[in-house]
């Protein structure tokens, strides 16, 4: 391929700097997938098949937005955000939005950890709900430190303050501890719904109101599920492009992508390929992920967990590439440019780097322009006009993605892009993208301290 190849369709236009990954690697490596059954693999995963091998369980995500998440079951009128009550066939949300209503809730205070807390603050702060509508603000905690919680809490009314506790297992230690900490402050458990795929936990407390989502959604795909109930509901109203099940829509558009259009799945592969090739030929162990418009600055966050949580695993002995996940970090990039470019340009690492523009106001802003610079310069390099100490590396492969405008469509198919792009790299690496073992050490062993201590 290329060093200028350029992929675009409705939601993006992409395009991949100074990459020596060639037309005759990507044919060598399309050939490799071919063997290993990526296709079938592929046909797995959208048709909900046995695809954790570990855990023996599908992944539903992708039949979760094909279905809209849960917004088929819970419905928002386009004037207000009472549920049409018809359409919630989920008691526990409805008797909750009552519960809200009733108290004259002006504060949302959502606790929960990894999938659980990046979702739905990523969805918050990137689809602009601040500028519609005002009714509720939200806040995330998550983390096991008490400062965090008692710092966000002090200033607010029990009374008017309701809580989303979030957590696939409901044993995770860092939200069950803030859980405790939150119900004391509270003083009403009825202000309190759990969200979960083990309801038998979550019963332990008390809960009025507990829902429940399918095991087979992971935390870091979580926010296809009810865990991204805050945004859903209290967030946009109906009538707004940005609602959740326009988000939802984004993501099965892509898994629609994946399944039937060419282009697209060459572009992943692309995408996928070339993270393989890079990071066990080139030896680029580390990818930033650097995003110029405000409103994504979870998305390195959120993107850092999905990575390195599913390819973040030992090699597959029977695989000939040994080196599996890459290092993800990033950030804001106008930030990043005062922190740590600085050895991106003239350091002494082999890195590489995924830039996200919004070109609707390239023409009076800032970050658009830092960021194209910051591609061409990270790329290219530059000579000119520069002192011979002051020259800088221009050797790093980067992924640009630049968009017309950040929507809920565009960044559901954007988020389910990068999941397929992830998928496509754990089939060439052999890897399952699924299970998470390394974490749940962290968790046995914690419990084990603390009991030991006692």
């Amino acid at each position: 391929m290329p060093k200028t190849y350029t992929y675009e369709n409705n939601f993006f236009r992409y395009e991949f700097r100074n990459n020596d990954f060639t037309n005759d690697l990507y044919t060598e490596f399309d050939h490799k997938a071919t063997k290993l059954g990526l296709n079938s693999k592929i046909d797995d995963l959208l048709s909900g098949r046995v695809v954790n091998l570990t855990e023996n369980q599908s992944a539903f995500h992708p039949k979760y937005r094909k279905n809209k998440g849960f917004i088929n079951e819970f419905i928002k009128s386009n004037t207000d955000f009472v549920p049409d009550r018809e359409c919630l066939k989920d008691e526990a949300l409805n008797n909750f939005a009552d519960e809200v209503a009733k108290s004259n809730a002006e504060n949302i205070v959502s606790l929960g950890i990894g999938g659980s807390y990046e979702g739905p603050k990523l969805l918050i702060e990137s689809l602009g709900h601040g500028e519609v509508l005002n009714t509720y603000k939200h806040y995330f905690i998550t983390g096991s430190d008490k400062t965090e919680l008692h710092e966000k809490l002090k200033k607010l009314d029990p009374k008017k303050t309701v809580f989303i506790v979030s957590s696939k297992s409901f044993t995770t230690d860092e939200t069950i501890e803030s859980l405790k900490d939150a119900i004391q402050w509270s003083g009403d458990i009825n202000k309190f719904i759990a969200i979960t795929a083990n309801k038998n936990e979550a019963q332990k407390f008390n809960f009025k109101h507990i829902t429940e989502f399918d095991t087979e959604i992971g935390g870091r795909y979580s926010i296809w599920s009810r865990i991204s109930f805050a945004a859903a509901f209290f967030a946009m109203p109906a009538n707004h492009e940005n609602t959740f099940d326009n988000f939802c829509l984004g993501g099965s558009i892509a898994d629609s992508y994946l399944s039937d259009d060419e282009d697209y799945q060459k572009f992943v592969k692309m995408l996928a390929f070339s993270d393989v090739w890079l990071h066990n030929v080139k030896e680029k162990n580390t990818r930033a992920i650097l995003s110029y418009d405000w409103k994504l600055r979870s998305l390195s966050n959120y993107f850092q967990q999905l990575e390195m949580e599913s390819l973040g695993k030992k090699p597959n002995k029977n695989s000939e590439f040994k080196k599996t996940g890459q290092i993800i970090f990033g950030g804001y990039g106008p930030t990043a440019q005062h922190s740590y470019f600085q050895l991106f340009h003239q350091g002494t690492h082999n890195i590489c780097a995924d830039i996200i523009l919004n070109s609707q106001n390239k023409h009076d802003s800032l970050a658009y322009s830092q960021g194209i610079t910051q591609a061409r310069l990270l790329s290219e390099g530059a000579s000119t006009l520069l002192k011979d100490e002051e020259i800088i590396n221009g050797n790093v492969p980067v992924n640009l993605f630049i968009f017309d405008g950040i929507d809920a469509k565009k960044l559901g198919f954007l988020i389910a892009t990068w999941e397929h792009r992830v998928f496509l790299t754990s089939v060439m690496l052999q890897i399952n993208p699924f299970d998470q073992f390394g974490v749940n050490a962290g968790k046995i062993y914690t419990k084990k301290y603390l009991a030991d201590k006692d």
